[in-house]
């Protein structure tokens, strides 16, 4: 596919390293010859300087045979108008990156139809809807979720000596009467399709499929239930921020938002109910946050402008005992050092946005027999997972799953039928309207068909 993308700052530059992996032909576009220098060095992409709203610039970037054009500059209108443009001169399909909170559910509802915009993409809300949905539940250090919440997905580490240390697969299904399935291990850095008789150990990162009622019955069972975080502290008043204190005031959440920005603080205590408890000062001053009622708090959420404040104040908040501690981590290299060194739930929304764009560029390019729904990048990107709508054309319908030749490192690890979800079992057969949820390691799906050797 031909993708044009407006604005190379830290989400432009994560699209294009995550299309380039997708084998995509994509031509950066930013006004700063510097920003466009280094893009031109560091990739095999085709770079303008310029605006992106200049008719002579998109005419130059090829835009009426684009086949997708996503606008990420730090202007919202920029964003829309560029996308606006772009379409007008033939584009096929538009993605604006808008951030204000100014722009309510309605207006952009209003803005998408009016500007025929494919997709509007808002990293901060959906980075504050993943943490939203880890405070939720505890346990796990990511939840990633499937047809509307029917079936969720969550990744979680095996503690030395808990009830899943030593395990065998096979043994620790029969603990439950509730419907789950451990789909995916990673182990060393080494990823893992397990079968029955594989054997969990301390250390291990593992990936639990199930309904949201069967994953909260396993967890209680195995005596892995963390209760939910009431409390939060959360260190930083972004968007993000903002969107996660309404979430959480919402669900009778207690909120307290510190932030060194005195003006920045005023604006959230005119956007926030009063619920929302809001203190100006320093989040990395260790006598504040104890004035504040850091040791009461069930949960810290570090969500400053800055990885390494992130990382260092939340590496103290475990070294407290802080129950549930959740950072923001854009860089890659910072992630990586920060959760070998035991900080194991990190957000990143360079990354989350990046995973929603490159499920909608492959659905894009959806084979017969199937639609892509959702795609999430699991286990620190070694694994996929995939939700596809099964159409009336798929060629294996009715098929029982043990009569399908699936490829190596596949899984079909859930189905949602019509209200109903279930983890499959050999007999069990795929149908018109199906979600399907797949776990594929070393595999780029585009369609359901492709799980299938031929």
């Amino acid at each position: 596919m031909k993708i044009v993308i407006i604005g190379c700052g830290k989400i432009g530059v994560t699209l294009i390293e995550s299309f380039l992996k997708e084998g995509h032909e994509v031509t950066a576009v930013d006004n700063d010859a510097s920003v466009v220098k280094d893009i031109s060095n560091s990739y095999d992409v085709r770079t303008i300087c310029g605006n992106g709203t200049d008719y002579a610039l998109l005419t130059e970037a090829g835009i009426s045979s684009t086949d997708l054009i996503v606008a990420t500059t730090d202007s919202d209108e920029l964003n829309m108008l560029s996308c606006f443009i772009a379409r007008k001169m033939g584009a096929k399909h538009t993605v604006a990156r808008i951030r204000n909170t100014e722009y309510n559910t309605s207006n952009l509802s209003f803005i998408k139809h009016q500007l025929e915009l494919s997709m509007v993409i808002n990293p901060e809300l959906l980075a504050a809807e993943l943490i939203y949905n880890i405070l939720k539940l505890p346990t796990a250090i990511n939840v990633e979720t499937f047809a509307r919440r029917k079936l969720e997905m969550a990744e979680l580490i095996v503690k030395a000596g808990s009830v899943l240390d030593g395990a065998k697969l096979i043994d620790l299904r029969k603990t439950s009467d509730a419907q789950f399935l451990v789909s995916v291990v990673e182990r060393d850095g080494e990823l893992f399709i397990p079968g029955g008789n594989f054997v969990l150990k301390s250390g291990d990162k593992i990936g639990i499929v199930a309904s949201q009622i069967n994953l909260y019955k396993t967890l209680k069972t195995l005596g892995l239930l963390q209760k939910q975080a009431k409390n939060v502290m959360i260190l930083g008043a972004g968007k993000t921020s903002y969107y996660l204190s309404q979430m959480l005031l919402k669900s009778d959440n207690s909120v307290k938002i510190i932030e060194i920005d005195e003006k920045r603080c005023e604006e959230l205590c005119e956007m926030l109910p009063n619920e929302a408890v809001i203190v100006h000062g320093d989040g990395m001053n260790h006598e504040l946050l104890e004035e504040e009622g850091f040791s009461d708090a069930d949960a810290l959420v570090a969500l400053t402008g800055m990885d390494e404040e992130n990382i260092l104040i939340s590496f103290y908040a475990l070294s407290r005992g802080t129950p549930k501690v959740i950072s923001k981590v854009n860089r890659e290299v910072l992630s990586s050092i920060a959760e070998k060194l035991g900080l194991d739930c990190l957000i990143s929304p360079l990354n989350i946005t990046a995973d929603i764009l490159t499920r909608y560029a492959r659905g894009l390019n959806n084979s017969l027999g199937s639609k892509m729904e959702t795609l999430y990048r699991i286990m620190d990107g070694k694994a996929e997972a995939i939700e596809f709508n099964v159409l009336s054309d798929f060629e294996h319908i009715n098929v029982p799953i043990k009569d399908l030749k699936i490829k190596k490192d596949i899984l079909i690890a859930g189905i949602i039928r019509n209200q109903n979800t279930f983890i499959p079992g050999g007999s069990d057969v795929i149908l018109p309207d199906d979600n399907v949820i797949i776990i594929a390691k070393g595999h780029r799906l585009y369609d359901l068909s492709e799980i299938i050797e031929e």
